[in-house]
């Protein structure tokens, strides 16, 4: 299968495309590559690269695809605070043309990385698929104004399928420190604690970055009908967690590693628990190999490995909206996420 990747360069894009490659696809990648400083062990595109801008998408550059894995946007609950207006552009306008674009080209399949972020703060309730939801974010408002205007165009001749990730963790080529277990497991190894901001109270639904790819290669395997603009849910069956559960796992895999609580603990809005009983009963292909002790050894191992240091930790190149914020410091980019 011939695929166009958007995003081949961010966190799960690193990982998905040598894993394509691996399954006999043939993958055109596509990044505007932002985050380029953000290397964490040698990787490759394996296939053709272009550098681009999701939001300058031209026909030509859907000619001849099967298939397109949309991976490319503003993936950050806190990037998308500090830009509303440049997420509705680049996350939902972008994408919707992307996908008329498609449709237009004759491109069959359309696999869209939507988040878990779309139901809001649900608390203890179990969401699934079917559950209302109440994005507490710009970025989980994109992603909701995405499944909807992408969704409209599903007919005989384009299929979209629309994969709502739960929270990822786990080592990337292009890794980030601003997701939640990867957070913790580098405070652990470079300060000796697990330093909690909240109080530990709200739930994540958590998935290795590693399964979130084999979840979109499944998917393009499935049969059609078995995923023709449904949404899924992706994550392992129970991989709900508590912050505080997560940061003691931390603290028993990092050796002399101390959990600590902020006094005044900070709220944090985002609190959702995830049904993903429907992945794993329409897509039988999928089957998550990761648990989040395994992943904090891996965390711990890699980031001994190749020396996290704490400047890392507390600079700005693995986390998302750091890197933004300097490169428009250093004006290599413009106030509308050009390159200067």
């Amino acid at each position: 299968m011939r695929i166009l990747v958007t995003g081949s360069r961010g966190y799960i894009g690193a990982v998905l495309v040598p894993m394509l490659a691996a399954e006999g696809h043939e993958s055109v990648n596509l990044d505007t590559d932002l985050f380029g400083a953000n290397d964490f062990g040698e990787w490759s595109d394996a296939f053709a690269f272009s550098n681009k801008d999701i939001r300058d998408v031209e026909a030509s550059d859907l000619e001849g695809m099967d298939a397109v894995i949309h991976l490319a946007g503003l993936s950050d609950d806190s990037l998308g605070a500090l830009l509303p207006e440049l997420t509705e552009q680049v996350n939902h306008q972008a994408s919707v043309r992307l996908a008329t674009l498609a449709k237009a080209a004759g491109v069959r399949r359309f696999v869209f990385a939507s988040s878990c972020s779309i139901y809001g703060n649900s608390g203890e309730d179990l969401v699934d698929e079917t559950s209302s939801f109440v994005p507490v974010t710009p970025y989980g408002d994109s992603k909701a104004n995405i499944e909807r205007g992408v969704g409209a165009m599903a007919d005989d001749n384009f299929s979209p399928t629309f994969l709502r990730i739960a929270t990822a963790y786990g080592v990337s080529p292009r890794l980030r420190l601003d997701l939640v277990l990867n957070n913790l497991a580098a405070h652990a190894v470079t300060t000796g604690r697990v330093f909690i901001m909240g109080d530990g109270t709200p739930w994540r639904p958590l998935v290795h970055v590693e399964d979130v790819a084999h979840g979109f290669i499944a998917v393009l395997g499935a049969e059609r009908e078995a995923v023709h603009n449904q949404i899924f849910n992706l994550g392992r069956e129970g991989a709900n967690h508590q912050i505080r559960d997560v940061a003691d796992m931390v603290g028993e895999v990092v050796p002399d590693c101390v959990v600590e609580y902020a006094k005044n603990p900070s709220p944090d809005r985002r609190d959702c628990r995830a049904d993903f009983g429907k992945i794993a009963r329409a897509v039988p292909g999928f089957k998550p190999q990761w648990d989040i002790r395994r992943g904090a050894e891996q965390l711990y191992h890699a980031y001994k490995e190749r020396n996290l240091t704490l400047s890392d930790l507390e600079g700005d190149r693995y986390k998302r909206i750091g890197t933004i914020k300097q490169l428009m410091s250093d004006k290599r980019l413009g106030g509308d996420l050009r390159w200067s």
